[in-house]
């Protein structure tokens, strides 16, 4: 899991890097600004992996509350993802124009989405776990 969250934080740097057109001014400007905001990112997505492991390491015996709270939890993670787009608007702004600005962020939130997508297509369904549990002890 941490080889893989390495490959797509260095994909993701290549995908802005492609797609955000920048002067060599901007560049030096840029880059520096955008290591902090993905280092700010990592921690609230370390938490939100870690969040998702302990979904799956306990999934099939979650309760009712442990799976609302896990729902809360979640959604604290994408909260607090907002916020720190939020907060780096300004910053990003200072150093490069508005639509350059507006590109960065809408790069970031696709590429997030996609990794999102990827990430939550392969959790099991938490209701699934119900259906999981009464086959498992049919089965006994």
């Amino acid at each position: 899991m941490d080889l893989l969250r390495k490959d797509l934080r260095s994909k993701r740097k290549q995908l802005i890097a492609a797609n955000l057109v920048l002067t060599d001014t901007e560049a030096a400007k840029f880059w520096p600004v955008y290591d902090q905001y993905i280092g700010e990112l990592i921690t609230i997505n370390d938490r939100k992996f870690g969040l998702i492991q302990e979904y799956a390491d306990n999934w099939g015996k979650l309760t009712n509350d442990q799976s609302l709270l896990f729902t809360r939890n979640w959604l604290e993670m994408d909260i607090a993802i907002a916020q720190l787009r939020q907060k780096y608007v300004p910053m990003v702004a200072k150093v490069m124009e508005g639509r350059k600005t507006a590109t960065f962020f809408q790069l970031d939130r696709r590429i997030a989405m996609m990794i999102d997508l990827q990430v939550s297509s392969q959790m099991p369904l938490a209701q699934e776990q119900e259906s999981s549990s009464q086959s498992s002890s049919r089965n006994r």
